[in-house]
């Protein structure tokens, strides 16, 4: 997938020398002008340690400790500014969230490109996170392609698509084409081969088949894992404890044997922006209500056996009441691909006494 990235971000570049006729490192230069490079890390303190009291063996205490968040970020963007998105910070540090770089449509036509990679810890748990994607506006057509791996959201894809557009005055303007996706196999689900007529899952057999065995003698029950060691002594811990880890690594393993798949797909989009310093509305969609049947094994449309609907949009909205002095803002995303979601908001209210 990110092979595909780095020829959608070369064509670009390619294309000034064929039609400018620059030498190859002008054509970079004018492709990166006005873009920056960035780089950061930032942390702080994550979740306070906890004390953890035992009578067990007389009176004991364990002190869990939650090590300190962190996140480093690299990346470099060329994205035109909405009239109302403000530089807060002198410095990008890679902790900027501006809900407007989701939108299909920039504020301005030509190139525009964002490639950032993160790695995140929060409260213990450790994440990397990638999201690069390379666009071009024009009049009457848009392309694009972008590549998303959101550890925290359990999401990864890359996504290309070409569209029509067909504008109504300067604000409001449709769009439709063809998008090609790439994805892990999100509708397979290996359990289900181990499912019985009841709905519930063969567990037993199929940690056997893991190398787990039973034994039993006079005194009681032994569960012992593939190395030998015994990790239950009775049937509640076995259920409770042992068998959703045999079940999450089983999963988990099968899962990543099965290759990425395509999907082909039909895109239909509106783009909406109006700004005035004291009221501006953003808003754009995206709906994917037609998949073409590729007859892959493991794509979601053979597990789903009917067609789906995946869609994507955002809305970016802010009203000054009493202008300079009181103000209410909404902004946020929400994306459902493969019926697997992610979102982002914020929405509040300001007043500033003069």
């Amino acid at each position: 997938m990110k092979r595909l990235l780095i020829i959608f971000l070369l064509f670009p570049i390619l294309t000034f020398g064929q039609n400018e006729k620059p030498t190859f490192g002008q054509g970079l230069k004018k492709f990166f002008k006005y873009s920056t490079f960035y780089g950061a890390v930032s942390g702080g303190n994550s979740i306070s340690d906890v004390d953890v009291y035992s009578v067990t063996n007389g009176l004991t205490k364990e002190t869990i400790a939650t090590p300190f968040d962190y996140s480093a970020a690299f990346g470099v963007r060329k994205i035109a500014r909405f009239g109302y998105e403000n530089k807060a910070n002198t410095f990008y540090n890679g902790t900027e969230q501006s809900y407007g770089d989701a939108a299909t449509i920039g504020k301005i036509n030509g190139f525009e490109f964002l490639f950032e990679a993160d790695w995140t810890r929060q409260q213990g748990n450790s994440f990397f996170n990638q999201h690069h994607f390379l666009r071009y506006v024009a009049n009457r057509w848009i392309a694009k392609a972008e590549y998303l791996q959101n550890g925290i959201a359990d999401i990864e894809y890359f996504e290309a698509s070409q569209r029509y557009r067909q504008k109504f005055g300067n604000k409001f303007s449709l769009n439709a084409g063809f998008a090609q996706r790439i994805s892990p196999a999100y509708g397979y689900d290996p359990l289900e081969s181990w499912r019985l007529t009841n709905g519930n899952i063969h567990y037993t057999n199929l940690a056997i088949q893991e190398g787990y065995t039973i034994n039993f003698d006079p005194s009681g029950i032994e569960y012992v894992d593939p190395n030998g060691n015994v990790v239950a002594n009775s049937t509640e811990v076995w259920e409770a404890v042992v068998i959703p880890q045999v079940l999450s690594e089983y999963v988990e393993r099968e899962q990543a044997k099965i290759p990425h798949q395509w999907d082909l797909s039909l895109v239909i989009g509106f783009d909406f922006y109006h700004y005035t310093p004291d009221f501006w509305l953003h808003a754009w969609g995206n709906i994917f209500p037609y998949h073409i049947d590729l007859d892959n094994e493991y794509s979601y449309l053979a597990f789903n056996e009917k067609q789906y609907l995946d869609y994507a949009g955002g809305l970016i909205f802010g009203y000054y009441v009493i202008p300079k002095k009181l103000g209410v803002f909404a902004e946020g995303t929400y994306n459902k691909y493969w019926n697997r979601s992610w979102h982002a908001f914020s929405i509040g209210v300001n007043y500033t006494i003069r």
